[in-house]
């Protein structure tokens, strides 16, 4: 419950011993990304991600709202494990169609000034050349406030889109990853001096000739030379994003990422994966692991008490697609539509994983059945459900930054715009009063800035070898 400062409104300013809570929109250009068919709702507007007025709007909202990112997920296939093709996504609208996220971050861009932009791009099927070249590009557009959320990507329609008959392996799509990072780390912080571009017209100079070099890289994968077409952008290198959970992808995570995006049912099942990040950063990497920012999924469903809450839960369950939850919990190649609603799944070896994540909620059941998952997975996927007025949705809020030592949330939408308002109309103005959120107007920052409060990248991390500076610090 709310303390009594809470319940007068009575704003509390953030010390040291209240965490600041990140606020991120994790949301997808399609119609269902993570509650399928609530696009079914009357008041739902997820649908209309061809309207450049849907992204527009949300982006101003989030900005009332204090958030400090909405962030594009994205994938290049289809979910086509289900039935063994792609029938149940195309019906349900399981994360399709889907939209180019890159596309969209300018024209919110153009109408928010603090709001910055996490952006989901595969190392596996994009060359980093021109990956190097869109990002600087949205950098400078969005004034240093553009992160990258670097995937290799895990679906198998995937690789078949992009010309192979059948998935790079695991482990060599982080070993290609590893060597991008190096090549586009050089294309961002080596290229260019940070004084080459001078626009000199008495010396009639776009830029310095000496202060523009090629990076020359040679490497197994990879074969790029430059320059890099771009000049260097307010953050040089966007803001890292990763995403791993395996055990090569948390190395990965602990090396590479600057925030990393992680996602389980409790606090007590996310806790031991944080700690692996921050330990392997610091033991590993010589990185501080307070500077890596653990963002975890969420979704809300919030109304001025938590009898209403309820109801609206109530009501968005009319409209979830049991078979669409089941589509996308299967994504990585686990077909469940040969089994029975009412089939356990406790000792199916091929759903003991997805179960055993589940199970948390229900250890009073003797057993799991298909029909269970689909109902929890139908509203959220995989991750928590907060229901409740702002003060319990709050209090559960706090249980995970203290027990799982997250630094901020991926809210993802039921309803859409729906779950944003009340976020911004009811939980906001609580965090604000348990000093969770500053109060009144921030200065903008870029996002580097505004998560880890630095422009560039710091001591230690993988790109700083390849800082100018660095580089020809002789010269």
């Amino acid at each position: 419950m709310a303390s009594p400062t809470h319940s007068e409104g009575i704003p509390a300013a953030i010390s040291p011993a209240k965490k600041r809570i990140i606020m991120q929109a994790f949301v997808m250009g399609c119609g269902g990304h993570m509650s399928i068919g609530q696009w079914r709702h009357p008041e739902d507007h997820s649908s209309e991600v061809t309207d450049l007025e849907h992204w527009t709007d949300i982006a101003k909202l989030l900005e009332r709202g204090k958030f400090d990112a909405l962030f594009l997920a994205d994938v290049l296939g289809g979910y086509d494990a289900y039935g063994g093709n792609m029938d149940s996504a195309v019906k349900t609208g399981t994360q399709f169609p889907v939209v180019e996220p890159t596309l969209i971050v300018p024209a919110m861009a153009a109408v928010t000034k603090n709001l910055c932009f996490g952006v989901t791009v595969s190392t596996t099927y994009e060359h980093p050349f021109q990956l190097a070249r869109r990002f600087s590009t949205l950098d400078h557009l969005t004034k240093g406030r553009v992160a990258w959320n670097v995937v290799t990507s895990y679906l198998e329609s995937a690789a078949k889109n992009m010309g192979l008959d059948t998935q790079v392996p695991h482990d060599t799509r982080y070993e290609i990853a590893h060597e991008y990072m190096d090549v586009v780390y050089a294309l961002w912080e080596s290229s260019w001096a940070p004084d080459a571009l001078v626009y000199d017209k008495a010396t009639s100079t776009v830029a310095r000739p000496e202060g523009v070099r090629p990076i020359n890289h040679k490497g197994k994968h990879f074969s790029v030379a430059g320059p890099h077409l771009v000049a260097p952008s307010p953050q040089r290198t966007p803001f890292i994003f990763q995403a791993g959970s395996s055990g090569v992808g948390l190395d990965f995570a602990a090396k590479h990422g600057e925030a990393v995006f992680v996602s389980g049912h409790a606090p007590h099942i996310i806790r031991p994966r944080v700690d692996v990040i921050r330990k392997t950063a610091r033991e590993k990497f010589g990185r501080d692991p307070a500077e890596i920012k653990v963002i975890v999924k969420v979704t809300t469903i919030i109304d001025k008490t938590d009898e209403l809450a309820q109801a609206k839960y109530l009501e968005n369950k009319r409209y979830a697609d049991h078979d669409g939850a089941l589509t996308l919990m299967g994504g990585s190649g686990l077909d469940l539509s040969p089994y029975p609603r009412d089939q356990d799944l406790s000792n199916t070896p091929l759903a003991q994983k997805l179960v055993d994540s589940y199970r948390w909620k229900h250890l009073e059941s003797e057993k799991w059945t298909t029909g269970m998952l689909a109902e929890f997975g139908s509203i959220g996927g995989n991750g928590p459900l907060l229901i409740g007025s702002p003060a319990t949705v709050a209090d559960q809020l706090e249980v995970w930054l203290d027990e799982a030592d997250v630094d901020g949330f991926n809210f993802a939408y039921v309803t859409w715009p729906g779950t944003y308002e009340d976020i911004v109309n009811l939980l906001v103005p609580e965090l604000e009063r348990r000093g969770r959120l500053p109060v009144g107007e921030e200065e903008p920052r870029t996002m580097r800035e505004r998560f880890v409060g630095r422009k560039h990248v710091g001591n230690n991390h993988a790109a700083e070898k390849y800082k100018w500076a660095a580089l020809y610090r002789s010269e």
